[in-house]
């Protein structure tokens, strides 16, 4: 065994799959993001790089969380997890090195939008990897007809 495999064995078993995190609504909001800058939030999030926008919603809630939720079914490596009325967590799994983050959706109906969390499980950054999560399924989200 070379010098650099017991290294390399330590950062893959310090970097991979990731314990369940605390999930879930506080006090009817999403959790805030870890101050680390791989998490992404439209929610009560200040303006900077954790802050995303929400999903507008462009018909009655409900068909738009049941076409929401289909869309997120058809994501490749995304698993729903858990989901109540107006809530939803999924489990995306990263391509390259199989990373686990957790996508939380959260209807606001009253305001029109669907809010959105998306967070690393482990590691300080993520390389802007749930903020492109999230944007590919907004363009998703928009493009429909």
């Amino acid at each position: 065994m070379s010098r650099r495999a017991p290294g390399l064995l330590l950062l893959a078993l310090a970097c991979g799959g990731g314990e369940d995190p605390v999930l879930g609504l506080v006090e009817g909001q999403l959790r805030p993001c870890p101050d680390s800058p791989n998490c992404v939030l439209s929610q009560g999030a200040p303006q900077g790089e954790q802050r995303i926008d929400p999903l507008p919603l462009r018909g009655p809630p409900e068909a738009e969380w049941a076409a929401l939720r289909a869309l997120i079914e058809n994501i490749d490596d995304t698993i729903i997890l858990n989901e109540s009325p107006g809530y939803l967590h999924a489990r995306c799994t990263t391509a390259l090195l199989r990373f686990d983050d957790d996508l939380e959706l959260l209807l606001d109906a009253e305001a029109g939008v669907v809010h959105l969390r998306s967070a690393s499980r482990v590691g300080h950054s993520d390389l802007g990897a749930n903020r492109r999560r999230v944007e590919a399924l907004r363009a998703r989200w928009m493009a429909r007809p």
